[in-house]
C-alpha cells in the first residue's frame, strides 16, 4: 500500500462548526450520510443536535472525532451502535468535497479502527456503504475492511433505489491483539 497521508483525529472546537456544518447541510451527499429523507437543514438545527449530543442525550457509547490536516477540520469520523456485549460497533465518515480521494478517509479509518480494538476492547467494527459510492468502497477495503453483504435495493438515492454494501473488520484482522 502507499504511504498515506497524515491525519490526526481530536475533539471538536468551535472553530470546527463551520466546517461540520457544510458537511452535515449537504444535500448532494445526504443518502451516502443519513437514512432520512434529504431535507435543508438550518444552522439552528445543526447546533441544537449538537448541543444535545454534548448534554449527554444521546448514547454514551458514540465516540466522534474531528478529521484534522495541518491544524484545519477537513471531516469527522465516529464509532456508535456500541454492542457492549457482542464488542462491536458501527463506524461513520463524513468529509469536505476537496478531502476526498486523496486518501484521507483511509487515514482515519485505519486510526479509528486502532482505537476501537485497542481502547474500546471492540472483536469488531463494521459499516454500511452506498454501492455507487465506489470510492469509500475502495478506502474501506484499503483500511482492512471486507465485503460482507448486501442489502439489495434498500436505499432511495437521488431518485433509484441502491444496494447498501455492508462490510466489517475483526480485531483478529488487524495488528490490535
Amino acid at each position: 500500500m502507499s504511504e498515506l497521508p497524515t491525519v490526526s483525529l481530536r475533539a471538536c472546537t468551535a472553530d470546527d462548526l463551520d466546517v461540520l456544518f457544510s458537511i452535515a447541510a449537504d444535500l448532494d451527499t445526504w443518502e451516502e450520510r443519513n437514512p432520512s429523507a434529504p431535507a435543508p437543514l438550518t444552522r439552528e438545527r445543526f447546533d441544537a443536535r449538537l448541543a444535545a449530543a454534548t448534554d449527554g442525550n444521546t448514547s454514551q457509547d458514540t465516540v466522534n472525532f474531528v478529521v484534522d490536516v495541518d491544524g484545519s477540520a477537513v471531516g469527522s469520523v465516529e464509532l456508535f451502535g456500541h454492542d457492549s456485549f457482542a464488542r462491536h460497533a458501527e463506524v461513520g465518515i463524513s468529509l469536505v468535497p476537496e478531502a476526498r480521494g486523496r486518501g484521507l478517509g483511509t487515514a482515519a479509518i485505519i486510526q479509528l479502527v486502532e482505537f476501537g480494538f485497542s481502547r474500546c476492547n471492540l472483536r469488531r467494527i463494521h459499516l454500511q456503504a452506498i454501492a455507487s459510492n465506489t470510492g469509500a468502497i475502495r478506502a474501506y477495503e484499503k483500511a482492512g475492511f471486507v465485503i460482507e453483504g448486501r442489502q439489495r435495493q434498500h436505499a432511495w438515492v437521488r431518485g433509484a433505489y441502491e444496494d447498501i454494501v455492508l462490510m466489517g473488520i475483526l480485531r483478529s484482522e488487524t495488528f490490535v491483539h
